[in-house]
C-alpha cells in the first residue's frame, strides 16, 4: 500500500464499557477535521473507491468484542481494513452509573491510527 497520509484519533466510552463505541469515536476523531480534495488525483482511475483505508486500533480490553463492521461503517469510501492490537488505556470514572449501563467504573480509551492510500 502506498500511504498518502496518516490520521490519529482517540475515542472514549465513559460509561457502559462499550469497546466498540470507543473504537468508533476514535475513528471519527481521526477523520472528522479532514477534507481530501486532491486525493482522487493519486488514486488509480481517479476513483475514490480505489482508496485503501487501513485502521489500527489500540484497545485496552475486550478486543474480541469489537464490532469490526460497525467500525468500518465510519468510513464512507474505499476498501477498509481494521486491525485490533493491544493498546489504549483503562482508568476509573470514579463512579458506577447503572442507568448508563455501567457494569463497573472502567473507562475505555482507544487510540486509532488511520492510514489512507492506495494499492500500487
Amino acid at each position: 500500500m502506498k500511504v498518502v497520509f496518516v490520521e490519529i484519533g482517540m475515542g472514549v466510552d465513559l460509561h457502559g464499557q462499550d469497546v466498540t463505541e470507543a473504537c468508533v469515536r476514535a475513528c471519527r476523531n481521526a477523520i472528522q477535521h479532514n477534507s481530501m480534495p486532491g486525493l482522487r488525483s493519486f488514486l488509480p482511475g481517479q476513483d475514490i473507491n480505489n482508496m485503501v483505508v487501513s485502521v489500527r486500533l489500540g484497545v485496552p480490553a475486550d478486543a474480541d468484542k469489537v464490532d469490526i463492521a460497525k467500525v468500518k461503517s465510519v468510513f464512507p469510501y474505499g476498501q477498509v481494513r481494521v486491525e485490533v492490537v493491544p493498546g489504549g488505556l483503562l482508568c476509573s470514572s470514579g463512579v458506577v452509573l447503572p442507568d448508563k449501563g455501567d457494569r463497573n467504573d472502567l473507562v475505555y480509551i482507544v487510540n486509532a491510527a488511520v492510514e489512507v492510500g492506495y494499492e500500487g
